[in-house]
């Protein structure tokens, strides 16, 4: 919980805007925040508490890719532009 809010903190100090959801399977939380048009979803799992990496997903193609906590900022950046 406490890295993935340093993550959160971290994007919204650039100006990208974010939401906090931990509640339910993680299916459904892909699902919701697909309804609402979220184009990235970034999850904090074991293995980020092992290697530091996140996985992200992308909503239009619902492609996975784990990227490094510290390249993050720059990767969705790239992504969005």
């Amino acid at each position: 919980v406490g890295t993935a809010r340093d993550i959160r903190k971290a994007l919204q100090r650039t100006g990208m805007r974010t939401v906090y959801d931990d509640t339910g399977a993680i299916g459904k939380l892909y699902r919701r925040q697909d309804e609402i048009g979220t184009p990235f979803c970034i999850t904090v799992d074991f293995q980020t508490l092992d290697d530091g990496s996140v996985t992200v997903r992308d909503r239009d193609t619902m492609q996975q890719e784990r990227v490094a906590s510290a390249e993050l900022q720059s990767y969705l950046r790239e992504k969005i532009a």
